[in-house]
């Protein structure tokens, strides 16, 4: 079963960097839009960055000039690059993403399983 993986998950001090990857885990044609999210303890899930297939970003306030999503077309993996992380930016983060399978180019939305990214003060 095709499904979504994250990694580059971990634990950081304010100001720090991490780089996350969502990549598909089995056979696909492509990856259309994608998205990255986050839940901190407590809190309902929020969009933090967005990404069409071809290229076309948006972010959350609270992330934008600080974080990057981009993405890889030929190894269908999603990226987000985070910088200057803040305390409350500690959340598991989970990828999502419309995959196109190949042959029936059937198209299905997946979530990833997520990535906890702590950030110490």
């Amino acid at each position: 079963q095709v499904q979504l993986v994250e990694s580059g998950g971990g634990l950081v001090q304010a100001g720090g960097s991490l780089r996350l990857s969502c990549a598909a885990s089995g056979s696909i044609f492509t990856i259309n839009d994608a998205s990255w999210s986050r839940q901190a303890p407590g809190k309902q899930r929020e969009l933090v960055a967005g990404i069409t297939r071809g290229g076309t970003t948006n972010y959350a306030d609270s992330v934008r000039g600080r974080f990057t999503i981009s993405r890889d077309n030929a190894k269908n993996t999603v990226y987000l690059q985070m910088n200057s992380l803040k305390p409350e930016d500690t959340a598991v983060y989970y990828c999502n993403a419309d995959l196109v399978m190949p042959i029936t180019k059937v198209t299905f939305n997946s979530w990833g399983q997520g990535t906890q990214v702590t950030v110490s003060s």
